[in-house]
C-alpha cells in the first residue's frame, strides 16, 4: 500500500506513538487525527493535520472521521493502563473503539487498516516471542483485550475484505513518552542522582527501541507487505542493552536514556526482568537489513527525550 498522496485517518494520534508517525505522514497525505486526549496532547499534533476531539466509543465520531474516500485508518487509539482500576470498562471501550472503526471502514468501503497490538498477548513467555510463538496467554486485561481486538481485526480481514496489518508493540521509547519505565527513572534520578529503588539486583536486562525507529518499521511493512499481517516491533532482543546499575551511575544515564531496561510501575520501586522480543525481519523481502541497535554514542540526550511537556 502506498502511503502518498492518500486520506489517512490515525485514531490516538495525539498520544506517544501517534504523533510521531502522524509527522512522519503528513508530508505527503491529508491526516486526520482523532484522539480524547486521554493518552495525549492537542498541542502535540502536527499543525498541518485535522484535528477532531472525540471518544471512539461514539459512533458519530467514527463517522465524522472515517469517511468514503479515506484510504486507510491507522487504529492506535486504547486505553493503555496495564493495571488499570477499571479492567471490564477497559476491554469494553478498547473492544467497541475497534468494533466501531471496523464496522465505519465496511460501511463506507474502507479496505486498509493498520492496527496496533501489544507485546502483551504473549503474557509470560518463557522464550523469545516471534509473530508464530503459542499459545497467547495474555495475563492482564489490558493484554486480553489486544488479543480479542486482533481476532476482530482478523475477522473483517478475513469475511469482509480489509487489507490489516498488526503489530504488537514491545518497548518503545523517545519522546513524549509518559507513565513508563523511561520517564520513571529519570524522574526518580533527578530527585537523587545517588539512590534508585529497583526490584531485583539492577543487573536484569531489557530491549528497548527508539520511537523513531518504530514509525520507520511501521511504514515499510505496510508499503512493503501483503495485507493480512502481524509483525512484532521490538529491540531485536541482543546487546547493546542496559542495566539498572548502569542507568544509576550519573555518566550514562544522562546520556542513554533510550538504551535503558527496567519495568516500572509509576510512583513505586521499578521492576526488570530478562526479556527478548525478537521481530520479523521487516526488511528482508526488500533485500535491506534493519539500522543498528541504538548504542550509548549515538543516543539523545535526556533532555531531547522526556522533557516534552
Amino acid at each position: 500500500m502506498s502511503l502518498h498522496d492518500g486520506r489517512i485517518v490515525v485514531t490516538g494520534g495525539a498520544g506517544f506513538i501517534g504523533t510521531h508517525l502522524v509527522e512522519a505522514l503528513v508530508d505527503n497525505n491529508d491526516v486526520v487525527v482523532v484522539d480524547n486526549g486521554a493518552n495525549g496532547r492537542d498541542e502535540w499534533v502536527h499543525d498541518d493535520a485535522h484535528f477532531l476531539d472525540g471518544d471512539l466509543t461514539d459512533p458519530a465520531v467514527v463517522a465524522d472521521a472515517v469517511t468514503g474516500d479515506t484510504d486507510a485508518v491507522v487504529h492506535l487509539a486504547a486505553s493503555k493502563l496495564v493495571d488499570t482500576d477499571t479492567p471490564r470498562r477497559q476491554f469494553t471501550d478498547n473492544s467497541e473503539m475497534t468494533f466501531n472503526v471496523l464496522e465505519r471502514m465496511d460501511e463506507v468501503g474502507v479496505e486498509n487498516l493498520v492496527f496496533t497490538s501489544s507485546s502483551t498477548v504473549y503474557g509470560e513467555a518463557p522464550r523469545p516471542t516471534p509473530e508464530d510463538y503459542a499459545p497467547l496467554e495474555p495475563i492482564s486485561v489490558y493484554g486480553a483485550t489486544k488479543l480479542a481486538e486482533e481476532s476482530l481485526v482478523s475477522t473483517y480481514a478475513h469475511s469482509h475484505d480489509i487489507q490489516s496489518w498488526v503489530f504488537r508493540f514491545a518497548n518503545i521509547v523517545g519522546p513524549r513518552l509518559r507513565g513508563a519505565v523511561i520517564p520513571d527513572f529519570i524522574e526518580k534520578l533527578r530527585e537523587n542522582p545517588e539512590s534508585l529503588t529497583i526490584l531485583g539486583d539492577g543487573r536484569q536486562q531489557k530491549s528497548y527501541m527508539h520511537v523513531s525507529e518504530c514509525v520507520e518499521a511501521m511504514r515499510f511493512a505496510v508499503e512493503h507487505a501483503d495485507g493480512a499481517q502481524t509483525c512484532s516491533i521490538s529491540g531485536r532482543g541482543r546487546p547493546p542493552r542496559s542495566t539498572a546499575s548502569r542507568i544509576s551511575s550519573p555518566r550514562s544515564w544522562v546520556s542513554t536514556p533510550t538504551t535503558s531496561t527496567p519495568a516500572a510501575t509509576a510512583g513505586g520501586p521499578a521492576t526488570c526482568r530478562g526479556c527478548a522480543s525478537p521481530s520479523r525481519n521487516w526488511r528482508r523481502s526488500a533485500g535491506t537489513q534493519p539500522s543498528p541497535a541504538t548504542t550509548p554514542s549515538d543516543s539523545p540526550p535526556v533532555n531531547s527525550s522526556t522533557n516534552s511537556a
